[in-house]
């Protein structure tokens, strides 16, 4: 039985999501749909810390 590996999705730069996190606020109060938005990029931007700080090591 193999597993498959699940596939390499290339990770944006902490300041890159960071920078459209601040974007999304700066159009003031979200929507719902904003929200989901945040929600998303604040896992994304997670993923970006991880991954630098893996890289300095």
């Amino acid at each position: 039985m193999s597993i498959t590996p699940s596939p390499v999705v290339p990770v944006r730069s902490p300041a890159a999501v960071n920078a459209d996190i601040r974007a999304l606020w700066a159009r003031g109060a979200l929507s719902p749909e904003g929200e989901a938005e945040y929600q998303r990029l604040l896992v994304e931007w997670e993923a970006a810390v991880r991954a630098d700080v893996v890289e300095a090591a």
